[in-house]
């Protein structure tokens, strides 16, 4: 299979987008460490973070994809939000993401087949109503792997960020948003096929951004 002998390493893997991209991987023959706060790993906590990474290095003997995927969302206006829920927007996906990288950059550099995907959001891309503080999170994961890929490019570290739109999970509701908003959104199992395209690519080149939304979703802005 595709990718039989790497190891791929999942944040917010234990539903959702994570847990698709995780089955998907595991199919295509990596071997999957998926890494969430159920199972002790709250991208949060730095040293948690170290700590699950060096694990699964020491259990496979190396790591070959980091796949960012942990994220919270809460949407309201920005006087409207509460401020614990700023804090863990830009902890849990930003800081998570640098965490989770750094964490793992040092191993990825010993493969000769790595890539590094970020599960972002079109909201890193663009400014969308009642989502100040999402937006500010997603803006700067992506720019903070599409500044990185100029650093290990020539070491041969792929660094992607995958931008869907709407997506059917838990996580499209997060905190302040109805049910109605799920209809005509993508699947979790589209997202996780965008990830395995990427990862799977000739090592010749790279996919910088990759943006996805439903075919209802308005995409000006």
């Amino acid at each position: 299979m595709e990718l039989d002998g790497r190891t791929a390493f999942v944040t917010g893997a234990s539903r959702g987008i994570g847990a698709a991209v995780c089955r998907l991987l595991a199919e295509a023959g990596a071997n999957v460490v998926a890494a969430s706060r159920s199972e002790g790993c709250d991208v949060r906590d730095r040293g948690q973070v170290e700590a699950a990474v060096a694990a699964a290095v020491e259990r496979h003997g190396g790591l070959d994809i980091l796949e960012n995927n942990a994220g919270v969302g809460s949407y309201g206006t920005l006087l409207e939000l509460d401020m614990d829920d700023v804090e863990e927007m830009i902890d849990v996906n930003l800081k998570g993401t640098i965490y989770a990288t750094r964490a793992a950059l040092p191993h990825l550099l010993e493969s000769d087949a790595a890539d590094i995907v970020n599960v972002a959001s079109v909201a890193g891309l663009r400014g969308l109503p009642n989502e100040t503080i999402y937006c500010a999170s997603k803006f700067g994961q992506v720019g903070f792997l599409r500044a990185l890929d100029h650093e290990v490019r020539e070491q041969g570290v792929r660094c992607t960020n995958v931008c869907p739109g709407g997506v059917a999970t838990d996580f499209a509701l997060g905190r302040g948003r109805p049910e109605e908003v799920l209809e005509g959104m993508m699947s979790a199992e589209d997202v996780a096929e965008t990830v395995l395209h990427v990862v799977t690519r000739p090592r010749g080149h790279r996919m910088l951004t990759v943006s996805m939304r439903p075919m209802g979703e308005d995409s000006t802005g």
